[in-house]
């Protein structure tokens, strides 16, 4: 039988700390336990954990649209000390809202013998929609946790929870 992922997004300093360059603001801090306590459970539970993480150049095209952030090799890059990486798990880098573009997560998934995805991380209406429009185009059953999730927009994280339902099948709790 299949494994269980838990794809943790973006939880960088840049995004949750309130020093950070695009700072998500007090909600977003807000479900780092949550998102702790969800990848203890899967951990233990045998599954695999992947953390994925912007990691732009300094000349990034998404500059253009957002302040620069997360520029790989930066403090404002690194996860949050709050969550660990551990032996065990996977850091994927990206350089894109898709954790799947040029990165290595469709082969991971394979390798692990993924067979269900559940997400949690920020922001909620770009890279947690990616992901699960990603999710849905490889007909892979999907969970997004609500209480897991953050944006720095509360109509956009409304909108992409409904959409990520209605539109592309994932089961919201």
């Amino acid at each position: 039988m299949g494994k269980k992922a838990l794809i943790v997004a973006d939880m960088l300093r840049d995004f949750l700390e309130p020093q950070g360059t695009l700072f998500l603001g007090d909600a977003a801090r807000g479900i780092i336990p949550f998102v702790a306590r969800k990848i203890e459970e899967t951990r233990a539970a045998g599954g695999v954990v992947i953390y994925v993480c912007d990691a732009h150049a300094p000349d990034d095209k998404e500059f253009r649209l957002f302040a620069p952030h997360a520029v790989k090799g930066t403090p404002g890059a690194e996860i949050i000390p709050e969550l660990q990486v551990l032996s065990g798990d996977y850091l994927v880098e990206k350089t894109t809202y898709s954790c799947f573009y040029h990165t290595e997560m469709d082969s991971i998934l394979e390798r692990e013998k993924v067979e269900r995805v559940e997400i949690v991380g920020v922001c909620t209406s770009i890279c947690v929609l990616e992901t699960v429009k990603e999710l849905f185009e490889r007909d892979i059953p999907r969970l997004v946790y609500r209480e897991g999730v953050g944006d720095f927009d509360p109509e956009g994280h409304a909108f992409a929870l409904k959409h990520m339902q209605r539109v592309l099948g994932a089961e919201v709790i």
